[in-house]
């Protein structure tokens, strides 16, 4: 079944102590990654899928199998949490600290005859089999994750939940259990739910994205759609868009419209504003190109040129961060890799020629007031 057939609906409501809880979400075989700020719900959501955390109202069905469903007029559905095949990885492990890898991943199938052998095929697949006797306390984070992924799929869930699982693991455990883990959703075909509040990670396991604020759904679709065109002002502040400005639309052309950023003129795609609104606009840090100054210009870059002077430059482990002042007295981010520009010296206090693309200027829906 593609990842667009929904096999997981939820809908539900619940009143949390800050503020109410309100998800619409399908979800197919796929990773959903379900992103956004500490507090915003979405570790509820899991635990309400998993039977931990019962709605107020509403109903949560996978495939024909109903969990839950609270509704006026319709008997009360609460499917025990064991019956609902769900597999469950918390951001801490959970793993039991008195038993061994392997008693860890066999606790999950002490029901079945062949759980030892079972379990085993786990850790191997795993690749921790060499850490069947090993307590927890023996091994490390990732080591540890790696058991607790075991144990979660070792019961052949229908449903894989994942809570911040690689937060406290270094760059690159961190980058091997995501590929992994992106593996066997393939292979497995598996529907999963991803938590997370970095925008690295969801990019790095993700299928899809669905930004949560304030217990609240406010846009789903492929994460660089989202990324890209983000549905609100709070979509883009929730995902950490750069480069965010309000500016006056000057005027429009079949070649663009020409906006006022506190005195900066600059030139967006065409696309259908008021011509004396005001519109909340961003450019992505990579669509903010450094011009060589004995090289000609290409077309890409041929609109919205200026000096500016560099005020930091950080090194990424991916790319390499410039910060810019430019003429209006505001601050860009510039991101490009690190074998970019090399032959520029791009020191602070140096002064540059830079060009924002003009396809790279995008405004953000729903804040364009007249």
């Amino acid at each position: 079944m593609p990842p667009e057939m929904p096999l997981l609906h939820v809908a539900l409501c619940k009143q949390l102590s800050t503020f109410a809880l309100d998800i619409r979400l399908d979800v197919g075989r796929e990773i959903m990654v379900l992103f956004g700020p500490s507090g915003a719900g979405k570790t509820s959501v899991l635990n309400a899928i998993a039977g931990l955390l019962p709605p107020d109202e509403g109903e949560i069905r996978f495939g024909d199998t109903l969990f839950f469903r609270r509704q006026p007029g319709m008997p009360t559905v609460n499917m025990p949490v064991r019956k609902r095949r769900v597999g469950y990885v918390f951001q801490h492990y959970a793993l039991f600290p008195h038993m061994t890898a392997l008693e860890n991943v066999r606790f999950a199938l002490r029901h079945q005859p062949d759980a030892d052998r079972r379990a085993r095929e786990w850790l191997e697949r795993m690749h921790i089999a060499h850490l069947a006797d090993r307590y927890p306390r023996q091994m490390s984070g990732g080591q540890q994750q790696r058991v607790a992924i075991a144990r979660a799929l070792a019961a052949a869930p229908r449903l894989l939940l994942l809570d911040e699982p690689f937060s406290a693991l270094d760059v690159a455990v961190r980058e091997r259990l995501q590929a992994d883990l992106k593996a066997l959703q393939r292979e497995l075909g598996l529907v999963v739910l991803y938590v997370t509040h970095r925008l690295e990670d969801a990019f790095a396991v993700g299928d899809r994205l669905a930004v949560i604020r304030e217990g609240r759904v406010m846009q789903v679709g492929p994460i660089e759609d989202v990324v890209r065109r983000p549905s609100s002002l709070a979509v883009a502040e929730s995902i950490g868009v750069r480069n965010l400005f309000r500016a006056a639309v000057v005027r429009a052309e079949p070649k663009g419209i020409l906006l006022d950023w506190e005195g900066l003129h600059l030139w967006a795609a065409p696309q259908p504003v008021p011509v004396h609104s005001h519109v909340t606009a961003y450019v992505r840090p990579e669509d903010v190109k450094i011009l060589y100054p004995d090289r000609p210009v290409a077309e890409t870059v041929r609109f919205n040129q200026m000096e500016a002077r560099i005020c930091e430059v950080r090194e990424g482990a991916h790319v390499r961060m410039v910060f810019v002042e430019v003429p209006n007295g505001h601050v860009l981010e510039i991101h490009f890799p690190h074998y970019a520009y090399t032959p520029l010296r791009l020191a602070p206090g140096d002064v540059i020629q830079i060009a924002l693309r003009r396809e790279g200027i995008i405004l953000v829906p729903e804040t364009v007031r007249a």
